[in-house]
């Protein structure tokens, strides 16, 4: 017999303001709590320093989550001169102080050599894996490991304020980027070392920065005692499940292909645009996002990533 799935099958992006000291997991699990939901998830960690746009993926809509890991991100940082810390932000322990004497036309000559495609070392304290572990497990136990480096591109940093030993910054960056490296190595090039004071993240992709507090969504339906009354007021707040992708590009095919994708099979289709390993959004009848499909040098669509709805389309 088939387990019975615990929650109910909602779909769709909440976009969570996280604030400073949370932590992004359980922030996945209180969102998942609040809708009561099957299955949720996020789409990127942020260090309990940091704050700003979570989006929490639920349902169907986890398997679109990869997108928006590899999506363009835009932060707001206020990094602290003077004093340079093993974490690279304020919840380290500090390892050296230095006297600041920065000009602002220092500052700004130093920033021109963090724009465009750079490589960046990632820091000890990171969550990427090595030999199945975080970096920062091996950190704290004072065991160094060898990183290479990475190539990241910062579309953007805009100094937005300077004063003393306060800066300011505001970077738009691709995947993989690690803002509290760029303060550590703008830090070194100024000679006197910095660390992350603040971190925000205004945006991920595309998306409208309009997102609220857990405690907010709490707070839309606390007096509700009706469950389906709460359902409805929450699940309007929901992105649809195609946001990550709607950079892609589409396809609408009828009701005999949907059935014969829904089965995982490849369809025949020429998209005159389309280069050979390129993903394409598909959509059925009546605009029913049905997932995405890898186009194939044989002018095929092959399933990647099918929306599984409650209800069989048929």
């Amino acid at each position: 017999m088939a387990r019975r799935r615990k929650g109910r099958a909602v779909n769709g992006i909440l976009l969570v303001d996280k604030h400073q000291g949370e932590s992004s997991n359980a922030i996945v699990q209180q969102i998942k709590r609040l809708y009561g939901a099957a299955k949720a998830g996020h789409t990127g960690a942020l260090d309990p320093l940091a704050t700003g746009m979570l989006p929490v993926c639920l349902g169907e809509a986890t398997k679109f989550s990869q997108f928006l890991l590899d999506a363009d991100k835009t932060y707001e940082v206020e990094a602290q001169l003077g004093v340079r810390t093993d974490t690279s932000d304020a919840d380290g322990d500090i390892v050296q102080t230095r006297d600041v004497n920065v000009s602002d036309a220092q500052l700004n000559a130093a920033l021109t050599s963090f724009r465009g495609k750079i490589s960046q070392v990632p820091s000890m304290y990171s969550a990427l894996k090595h030999e199945g572990k975080p970096l920062y497990f091996y950190a704290r136990q004072g065991i160094h490991i060898e990183r290479p480096p990475r190539d990241i591109e910062v579309y953007a940093n805009e100094l937005v304020h300077f004063e003393g030993d306060s800066v300011r910054l505001r970077i738009h960056c691709s995947k993989g980027t690690y803002i509290r490296t760029i303060v550590d190595d703008l830090g070194e090039m100024l000679g006197c070392g910095a660390h992350v004071r603040e971190l925000r993240r205004l945006k991920v992709a595309d998306f409208v920065p309009q997102m609220r507090s857990v405690a907010e969504y709490q707070t839309l339906v606390q007096e509700d005692d009706d469950a389906s009354a709460k359902h409805l007021i929450l699940d309007d707040l929901l992105l649809p499940m195609d946001t990550p992708v709607l950079s892609l590009l589409s396809v609408d095919i009828d009701h005999a292909n949907m059935l014969k994708l829904q089965l995982g099979q490849a369809l025949r289709y020429s998209i005159a645009e389309a280069h050979v390993g390129q993903f394409i959004r598909i959509y059925g009848p009546e605009k029913l996002f049905l997932g995405i499909a890898e186009y194939t040098e044989t002018q095929e669509l092959q399933p990647k990533r099918l929306v599984v709805y409650e209800q069989t389309l048929i």
